[in-house]
């Protein structure tokens, strides 16, 4: 049976704004340990994620983080996903995207987002059980 997004998804969603820092971003992902924001613009009805590589790059350019925004640094080009992909599904789209994040989707309203890690932890899981059940 396949596993799905909605199974391995963080639900508990950290959201910033356009205008937060990326040192306030980071701040934010630290303190909760997790690797990505989703960025939400109410003037635009925009939906962008802000990650820890995004922010890495900033700093390895030289940039400010108290001046660097999220607005100015979200990963272009978000794929989103939905609840119900499978989480072959969602792997593929990240190895086709070269990124580690997903923001679950659900009716246009940000429900959650996956990450490598999380597909991981799932499958790894998955694998142990079937490993204990004797044959």
């Amino acid at each position: 049976m396949p596993m799905h997004v909605k199974d391995a998804m963080s639900t508990v969603v950290l959201t910033i704004g356009p205008a937060h820092t990326l040192r306030q971003a980071a701040q934010l992902m630290a303190a909760r340990r997790i690797g990505a924001a989703v960025v939400l613009d109410s003037d635009t009805s925009g939906i962008g994620i802000l990650t820890e590589r995004d922010i890495l790059n900033s700093l390895g350019a030289g940039e400010n983080p108290d001046r660097e925004t999220a607005q100015t640094h979200t990963t272009p080009d978000v794929v989103f996903a939905a609840p119900d992909w499978t989480l072959e599904d969602a792997a593929e789209a990240m190895v086709r995207g070269g990124f580690r994040h997903l923001i679950v989707l659900n009716d246009q309203e940000p429900v959650g987002v996956v990450s490598v890690r999380d597909i991981i932890r799932i499958w790894s899981t998955t694998t142990e059980r079937a490993r204990a059940v004797p044959a």
